[in-house]
């Protein structure tokens, strides 16, 4: 076991290795230094990445990047605002975070992409055409209509009133509501050109 290293996997500091003073060497580009600082903060690096990824191919991947970041970025360290290995978990845990939503953004474009394929073209204006003319034609059916059919079917359809409300409305049997509501249904049917 080398002296860099400790009993628990690279998890605590080295004895004799102040962390902080070999990142502050590693800032003007000490490489023994930086095989130091990499010996005791790679695995709770690779440790905290693989706990928020999941992935292990994916946690290795962004593992590195991190140590490359703590080797180009070393300089921005300063410790009189915390400590050494706080910086590096903070960058790991940014790293993993990013990878995370970057993973996400993905997969939701790719999402989207495949509805958009699936989805046909919509053309608003034939859309509100076609409406309108529908909307027209109902309307000259429903004047067709008796009086009496088109009051009921009114009430029932376009107000979304039960034909016993629609009864107690009129003041008319039962019945009649509903044998008016029949024939208006069947003229219209006809007029509008529906086949049952």
């Amino acid at each position: 076991m080398r002296a860099t290293e400790s009993s628990d996997a690279g998890t605590r500091p080295s004895p004799g290795v102040d962390l902080a003073s070999a990142l502050v060497a590693v800032a003007r580009g000490d490489q023994e230094q930086f095989g130091l600082v990499y010996d005791q903060v790679s695995a709770p690096v690779l440790g905290l990445v693989r706990s928020v990824l999941r992935d292990p191919a994916q946690s290795e991947e962004v593992a590195q990047e991190v140590l490359v970041e703590v080797w180009r970025t070393a300089a921005r360290f300063r410790p009189e605002k915390g400590s050494a290995m706080t910086w590096v978990m903070t960058l790991a845990h940014r790293r993993a975070v990013d990878r995370v939503r970057s993973v996400q953004a993905t997969t939701e474009r790719e999402h989207k992409a495949a509805l958009l394929e699936r989805t046909p073209a919509y053309d608003q204006v034939t859309e509100q055409v076609e409406s309108r003319l529908e909307q027209q034609r109902v309307r000259r059916c429903l004047r067709a209509l008796t009086p009496l059919q088109r009051e009921a079917v009114t009430l029932a359809y376009y107000r979304g009133l039960t034909y016993r409300e629609v009864a107690q409305l009129l003041t008319l049997p039962l019945g009649t509501v509903k044998t008016r509501l029949r024939d208006g249904l069947i003229r219209l049917r006809d007029c509008l050109g529906v086949t049952a």
